[in-house]
């Protein structure tokens, strides 16, 4: 089977010997696993290989004058790991923190390099295999939010799930901008 090995010695992902880049078309015939999870009442999905981990919501440092959408970081394990927003992020209000509420972290490509991220979710669903077969491309009008932001709607029971493109939604160099935005905007100290 095409699968990422984890090391026993390192738990660092490998891939297998012999999976090459002309096996990507093979593996891309079979179901992709997506995390599925609540967000202001709607299903929202993240392919589980930029998923690192599922973390209890607690101990957020607010930081200020960051975007909005930012919620403020937290400490991993030594390490400080901004926490997104999703709704604020889609120009939503927010949701309530409850005992469900948790933090996503996920791992997504920087211009230069790979940067994990914690997304604030109402509550984790399940993980779904989906089969290409069964995701549209996103709608070309009528989404609430930005097309770019859906890789497509995985068809699951009947229903759809929002499948999100992370690497766009999570992208460091737009909501750094964001950031220098709320920086202008501010009245300068001292005048």
């Amino acid at each position: 089977m095409n699968a990422i090995v984890t090391s026993p010695s390192t738990g660092a992902a490998q891939r297998p010997a012999g999976l090459h880049a002309s096996s990507a078309l093979a593996v891309a015939a079979e179901p992709a696993q997506y995390l599925t999870f609540l967000l202001g009442g709607e299903m929202f999905a993240i392919g589980i290989l930029a998923i690192k981990e599922i973390i209890e919501y607690h101990g957020l440092t607010e930081v200020p004058m960051m975007p909005e959408c930012v919620r403020g970081v937290i400490n991993l394990r030594g390490a400080v790991v901004p926490v997104m927003d999703l709704l604020a992020r889609f120009q939503r209000p927010s949701s309530p923190v409850t005992k469900r509420t948790c933090i996503v972290i996920v791992e997504v490509q920087g211009p230069e390099d790979r940067h994990v991220i914690g997304v604030v979710v109402d509550s984790v669903s399940e993980v779904l295999d989906i089969a290409p077969a069964d995701i549209e491309p996103p709608p070309t009008f009528g989404a609430q939010m930005r097309a770019d932001f859906i890789h497509g709607m995985g068809k699951v029971k009947g229903k759809f799930v929002i499948l999100l493109n992370v690497d766009h939604v999570l992208s460091i160099e737009e909501i750094g901008s964001m950031g220098r935005g709320a920086e202008l905007a501010a009245p300068a100290l001292g005048n």
